[in-house]
């Protein structure tokens, strides 16, 4: 791949100095200050209040992990302390932990072979708790317990044999709460319950037995935190499989400390938990078309629904305090002509349930999706009818909701797709003629929306996925015939650091 070095340097810096001019197409900018609550979690006050800022428009391969045609397929990418772990296959070990320091730094390399030979061990659901990334893995004798790492070799260890023996304990829905790692497994006694760990054997163990009924099996859990609570959800099927409820409880972290918030049929769904400002948001579908938003505060009698709308909500997301989502108008309270699958949004009360935008006016859908806020926009991909599915933009008011570019003139849209927002920037995924789906990078202008430079030539595609920043770059995954699918990273410092010495 050719390197354009300051050429690209020059024209990333041209495009922010238009945005901060004003310039884009006639929409608003966003000032510098705005968003900084959306950047990531867990990194230091000065590196938010910092500018960032992508280095070129180039990306580089950092390894061909698995040499030739044939791909790796790096997957779990996760922003660890001072570096990208991730799960990749070099075609030798099998599937296993690696590392990446991205386009500086000591490189690419494999932090353990877990499981030794051409099997490995496939680590899953990598969740970063403080400076600890947990995982689960499959050492070939244990089967898959929880795992741990800190980046190094010797840091890198089963956390407990939960279920001892061959058959493991299968560690699911990951998730970080008060600063421990709540998870489901079974330790072959109990069945599967909610466990806690701190990192340590002696620190890892069962925080309630939910279901006591002898025979009962729970399944299917599905964990989220908003302000002093873990939610938990989960079905709990009868000895002999023929029932089964759908449970939904809080907890303050203890065994004390959990309600049961709903308890309904089987045939009850809760999906997309979010939390905004403390609260927990979630659409719960009761065997019918339509679906109900609800909020809860961590008690029963505060779970309660606010409105019906006629169809699945989608993309939950945060934004200025606000709930937004995207679903159709509601059948109690819709006048005789339905406006289609739009962007909406909730403070939590009927009356402040309401639409943002009739993107697509009249009965056809515009169908927001992918919502990402960064930098005081909500972002997401919607089809106005004439443009085709393109990326938008919105302050939250109808007239602030606006067509962010027509990356694909005509009709039929460039389809954008993992919409990423990093430090106060917009990367996502994108289909044009000729050049065929590629990476793009937006500082949330018109002018400012550019593609980073083709990884798979011509009209074939090379898929990126999975944008995360560690360190000074962002990651991701992309595809060629030559390579196959590897990990890529962009240059992406804080500003005035691009031409300085690398950290």
């Amino acid at each position: 791949m050719k390197r354009r070095g300051g050429t690209v340097s020059i024209l990333v810096s041209t495009v922010s100095a238009m945005a901060l001019a004003g310039c884009g197409g006639g929409l608003e900018v966003a000032s510098e200050g705005e968003g900084l609550a959306d950047t990531e979690a867990g990194e230091t006050e000065a590196a938010e209040e910092r500018r960032w800022e992508p280095c070129s428009l180039e990306p580089e391969r950092v390894k061909d992990i698995y040499r030739g045609a044939a791909s790796s397929n790096p997957t779990e990418l996760t922003h660890a302390d001072g570096t990208l772990l991730f799960a990749a296959d070099d075609g030798a070990h099998g599937r296993e932990l690696w590392k990446s320091s991205g386009t500086q730094g000591p490189g690419t390399k494999k932090v353990k072979d877990i499981r030794p030979g051409p099997a490995g061990s496939d680590p899953e659901l990598l969740t970063r708790v403080g400076d600890t990334v947990f995982f689960t893995a499959d050492d070939g004798t244990t089967g898959r317990e929880l795992w741990k790492t800190d980046g190094t070799r010797s840091g890198t260890k089963r956390v407990k044999d939960i279920y001892p023996g061959p058959a493991g304990s299968e560690p699911e829905s990951l998730i970080e709460f008060n600063g421990l790692l709540y998870f489901a497994a079974d330790d072959g006694v109990h069945g599967r319950e909610v466990w806690r760990s701190d990192g340590t054997p002696g620190g890892t163990f069962m925080v309630r037995d939910l279901t006591t009924e002898p025979g009962a099996e729970n399944r299917s859990f599905e964990m989220a935190v908003a302000g002093d609570y873990l939610y938990i959800q989960y079905y709990v099927a009868t000895p002999d499989l023929s029932i089964a409820d759908l449970v939904f409880w809080s907890t303050d972290g203890t065994a004390a400390g959990f309600e049961e918030l709903i308890r309904t049929g089987e045939d009850n769904t809760i999906d997309e938990m979010t939390e905004v400002g403390g609260r927990l948001f979630f659409s719960r579908n009761i065997d019918e078309p339509d679906e109900y938003l609800y909020v809860s505060d961590g008690t029963a009698a505060g779970t309660v629904s606010i409105r019906r709308f006629p169809g699945p909500l989608n993309g939950l997301t945060e934004f200025k305090g606000k709930l937004y989502f995207a679903s159709g108008h509601d059948f109690d309270t819709a006048p005789p002509d339905y406006r289609g699958d739009e962007l909406w949004k909730s403070d939590g009360t009927l009356a402040g349930t309401v639409m943002v935008k009739d993107i697509r006016p009249g009965a056809e859908d515009s169908s927001p999706r992918g919502l990402v806020a960064s930098n005081g926009y909500l972002y997401f991909s919607a089809d106005d009818g004439v443009h085709g599915r393109e990326p938008w933009r919105s302050d939250g008011t109808t007239a602030g909701t606006v067509l962010l570019k027509d990356v694909e003139p005509g009709a039929t849209g460039s389809s954008p797709e993992e919409l990423t927002a990093i430090y106060g920037w917009l990367f996502f995924s994108a289909e044009t003629s000729g050049h065929g789906r590629e990476p793009w990078v937006s500082n949330g202008t018109t002018a400012g929306t550019v593609p980073l430079e083709e990884i798979a030539p011509g009209a074939a595609s090379s898929n990126p996925r999975d944008f995360v920043r560690s360190g000074w770059d962002v990651f991701f995954s992309a595809e060629n015939a030559r390579k196959g699918r590897e990990l890529y990273a962009l240059p992406f410092r804080p500003e005035g650091e691009c031409n300085g010495d690398d950290h």
